[in-house]
């Protein structure tokens, strides 16, 4: 993107989307202008300099902001300091977000820092001049010499996936009002049971010391984009080898300051084994089993640690019917234009006829 601004003369400001600089080492004000592709020239002849401001003339002449013509057949008439002269420069490639903001498009970063250390600071003096509020600027792993540079014009670290950095400037001299990074990490864990109230089990190569050789329900973090039932029953296949279909989402758990200061939803989802045959990922499972309930619950893990009981409990009541959780329903949601999973309760009524 290019825009019209002032060359080498004061400071710069916005005018209809053009950025200009004004003359502020001349007088009087002559009319005789004409307009280039570069920018605005003064016919020859028809412009000169005050003597009291001649030494201001090299850099109007080497500027081409003056001929030497001009200067030499009239002395009489000065540029005015409201003369605005323009030339093209260029911005960095950019799109409006929805709130009033601009996203800008790495693509558009040139690699060499000065580069973009100049086009940057252009770009921040446009956009102030639109009223715009939030900038981001995704940076690639490729491109990480501009992330210093980036810093060094004020911007701030936002958030960093494998294979870029995000950072944002706010412009507005108000609290900043854009969305922080993500704060919580999403976890599931499945509770199988078969025809013989047996559990399916694990116990993990690397866990914490309050786990250490505990029975335990196999768990995870559910992957970008991917619905908690399916985590669930993806991390029971990865971890044990049982095929499951999803019945209901039993509870779940919010906790904080779990990992790097994050907080944490842990979602338990009562699955249906579809397979018995168990089959370990060695790589992060020690051993894994059909345990008989009693005995799962007879762990000295489990009769200390009250919240964990719970939901084993919750769970059996769920498979006798004296409890329902939640199940997925996949409906068209006019928010984002999609269909989308709604968790929710459905209860029977004394007819046997479903209620919501």
């Amino acid at each position: 993107m290019e825009i019209m601004m002032g060359r080498n003369l004061s400071t710069p400001y916005f005018q209809n989307g053009v950025l200009e600089q004004r003359l502020s080492w001349c007088k009087n004000y002559s009319p005789h202008m004409v307009g280039t592709q570069s920018g605005l020239r003064f016919k020859p002849g028809q412009l000169a300099v005050s003597s009291t401001r001649k030494k201001y003339l090299p850099i109007a002449l080497k500027t081409g902001i003056l001929s030497d013509n001009a200067y030499e057949r009239r002395r009489t008439n000065a540029i005015s300091i409201d003369t605005a002269v323009k030339e093209t420069v260029e911005l960095l490639e950019s799109y409006d977000d929805e709130y009033g903001g601009a996203i800008i498009d790495p693509k558009s970063l040139p690699s060499c820092t000065n580069s973009f250390a100049s086009i940057l600071r252009s770009s921040l003096s446009y956009w102030e001049s639109k009223g715009k509020r939030g900038i981001w600027l995704k940076i690639l792993a490729e491109q990480s010499d501009l992330i210093p540079v980036a810093v060094k014009e004020g911007f701030k670290y936002h958030h960093a996936e494998p294979g870029y950095v995000m950072l944002t400037y706010w412009i507005p001299d108000e609290p900043c009002v854009l969305p922080a990074n993500a704060s919580h990490q999403v976890g599931v864990g499945g509770f199988v049971m078969n025809e013989n109230r047996e559990i399916l089990v694990v116990q993990e190569k690397q866990c914490n010391l309050a786990c250490s050789g505990v029975w335990k329900l196999p768990t995870g973090v559910i992957h970008k984009s991917e619905e908690i039932f399916a985590g669930a029953i993806r991390e029971v296949k990865e971890e044990t080898g049982i095929d499951t279909d999803f019945l209901e989402v039993i509870a779940f758990r919010h906790a904080h300051c779990v990992a790097f200061e994050k907080s944490d939803l842990f979602f338990i989802c009562m699955l249906k084994p579809l397979s018995t045959q168990i089959t370990i990922d060695e790589l992060e499972i020690q051993a894994s089993k059909w345990m008989p309930i009693d005995e799962f619950l007879e762990q000295p893990f489990y009769k200390e640690d009250h919240m964990s009981r719970k939901v084993y409990e919750l769970c059996i009541a769920s498979l006798e019917n004296r409890y329902k959780g939640l199940t997925a329903h996949l409906l068209p949601s006019k928010f984002d234009g999609t269909s989308t999973y709604l968790y929710f309760s459905t209860a029977a009524n004394n007819d046997g006829e479903i209620q919501v």
